[in-house]
């Protein structure tokens, strides 16, 4: 089986998929961050395609940056800045060739991740 990579977002203030928001996925290697894609989610909340496709999968460091401050701003009552939330890093590893979820539940003040199936 060959490793991939996908997430979904879902905007639970809203209860509903949080389109249109900017998501930058990095590799780290010791203090190094190597940016590999910037994406933007669809009316699901999803990737059009797997973030890490098998042929670009290596196990090893990744972080997935969510821009939810801008998602937020274009979707919520506005707020006085500086917003609560903006840049959300989710940093986690991946060591096996296996497919890996990494979904966000999103609010204007707060957040949650698993690892998904």
């Amino acid at each position: 089986m060959a490793g991939y990579l996908t997430t979904h977002v879902l905007d639970t203030a809203r209860g509903a998929p949080a389109a249109g928001l900017r998501i930058d996925l990095y590799r780290i290697e010791g203090e190094h961050r190597q940016l590999l894609k910037t994406v933007i989610t669809n009316a699901d909340g999803r990737t059009d395609a797997q973030i890490l496709p098998a042929e670009a999968f290596a196990p090893g460091t990744y972080e997935l940056v969510f821009h939810a401050g801008a998602y937020l701003d274009e979707t919520g009552p506005a707020q006085e800045p500086p917003r609560f939330l903006d840049l959300i890093p989710i940093r986690f590893g991946m060591s096996e060739p296996t497919h890996y979820h990494v979904p966000l539940l999103l609010s204007p003040f707060g957040y949650s991740t698993y690892r998904g199936s």
